[in-house]
């Protein structure tokens, strides 16, 4: 367990490591590479780690060259055998891309993850790639994992696929759409969820020279024939993480930077801080970074479907706002790490926080009104005195978007305790550490 210490900030800066989407499809693209590629600051967490030691059981090989800094040797498209199961913990991203990569190889690939990935869904995926003739099954004939798949296949096509649960369905497909002979022609059912990430996994494939098309909001096409160029890469901040930070600069009132984010990153995640924004917070963007100044913050609704990572993170600072801040189109969230809807609101009932929800929606009344406002800090005089909201010990269900997320509300409040703090090792091992540079 770790105890927040209430603390008036100071206007601070932060670097955040970078980012997980960015580094799982970074080094998926460079396995697929024929050849080695070299990717600089990529995250070093339990996810990433566990995508690489998948791959390596497929064949490609890496290298820490130290400072974040990897070598990556690719397998050109080919995955050799591995009998043994994979295991992928509770990592969504890994299991859904590796998925794909094990449609590429000629013999059978089992891949299994902890209780809760065991809970979490898949079959739209197994669909499709059954429709472009692979052999993909849930053992246990749930749509979720553990799943063994077999490739063989290498026609492609057209094929038809169900995004609305998780845009990762999309991002697998396309990955490998290169290496079929026809390519791969997908035509959506819905509109997807978290559609940003679909650009991201473009944007990363283009680095390698493959090209994806969106042709429509529904279709998408991937051109056979393409081959991954290896080649030198870098990853930019993570602005998941950065939303923690912002997070306190908009609870406290006192500027927090987070060095090397841009407005330019396609990250979906960057709304948060256009969120904030509404919400009353002023934002900088200056060649070091982007900042968020509390100032007087109010109630909003807002539609998260594109970016529910930060759902939670915005769920704390609708806390301590005035009025009641709506955050909608998020029934994806019930599908992550945990529910991540009843995980948060019931924790943040259990700081005396009235919070409500539906099967797509939560609503948080904020406790807290007139806190984050003023200047440099002048916000947080007297910060933790007349909050009819109080302190807990936060249940973060394994869960780190919960524990970092709670994390903020931890500076404004007296005796805020983290469980499991550990978790954060998911996708930010030196959060804690860097979170206690907020002084």
């Amino acid at each position: 367990m770790k105890q927040i210490k209430t603390r008036k900030l100071n206007p601070c800066s932060v670097v955040v490591p970078g980012s997980k989407s960015i580094s799982h499809r970074m080094v998926i693209c460079a396995a697929l590479a024929s050849g080695e590629s070299t990717v600089d600051n990529l995250l070093n967490s339990e996810d990433i780690r566990l995508t690489m030691d998948a791959l390596a059981c497929m064949g490609a090989s890496f290298e820490n060259k130290g400072e974040n800094i990897y070598s990556i040797q690719g397998f050109g498209g080919m995955p050799g055998p591995f009998a043994d199961p994979i295991y992928l913990g509770n990592s969504g991203t890994s299991m859904r891309l590796i998925a794909g990569i094990a449609a590429l190889g000629d013999s059978p690939y089992h891949l299994c993850g902890d209780d809760r990935m065991s809970q979490r869904p898949m079959e739209a995926l197994l669909s499709s790639l059954k429709m472009i003739g692979i052999d993909a099954a849930a053992l246990h004939g749930k749509g979720c994992p553990p799943v063994v798949i077999k490739g063989g296949n290498r026609r492609g096509g057209a094929v038809t696929l169900d995004c609305s649960t998780s845009s990762q369905y999309l991002s697998s497909l396309m990955m490998i759409g290169p290496f079929f002979k026809d390519g791969l022609d997908i035509t959506l059912t819905s509109l997807p969820v978290s559609s940003p990430y679909i650009d991201l996994t473009l944007e990363v494939m283009s680095k390698f020279q493959v090209k994806g098309q969106r042709l429509a909001p529904t279709r998408f096409k991937v051109n056979g024939g393409q081959v991954y160029v290896p080649g030198h890469f870098s990853v930019e901040p993570d602005l998941s993480n950065a939303s923690y930070f912002w997070a306190a600069g908009a609870v406290s009132g006192a500027p927090v930077t987070v060095m090397g984010a841009t407005q330019t990153s396609s990250q979906g995640d960057l709304a948060f801080v256009h969120i904030l924004e509404r919400m009353g917070c002023k934002v900088d963007t200056t060649d070091r970074g982007i900042t968020v100044q509390g100032n007087g913050l109010r109630g909003i609704e807002v539609d998260m479907g594109d970016c529910p990572d930060v759902a939670p993170t915005l769920a704390v600072v609708a806390a301590f706002a005035e009025g009641t801040t709506r955050i909608v189109n998020v029934a994806h969230l019930r599908a992550k790490e945990c529910d991540r809807i009843d995980a948060v609101v019931s924790q943040l009932g259990r700081m005396g926080v009235h919070a409500d929800q539906g099967a797509d929606w939560l609503s948080i009344t904020g406790t807290a009104a007139g806190h984050g406002t003023g200047g440099m800090g002048s916000g947080q005089d007297d910060f933790n005195h007349g909050l009819s909201i109080h302190g807990a010990s936060i249940d973060t269900f394994n869960d780190h978007r919960i524990a970092m997320a709670f994390s903020v509300a931890g500076l404004m409040v007296d005796n805020v305790i983290i469980e499991n703090e550990s978790c954060v090792g998911k996708s930010f091992p030196t959060f804690w550490e860097v979170f206690e540079t907020l002084q």
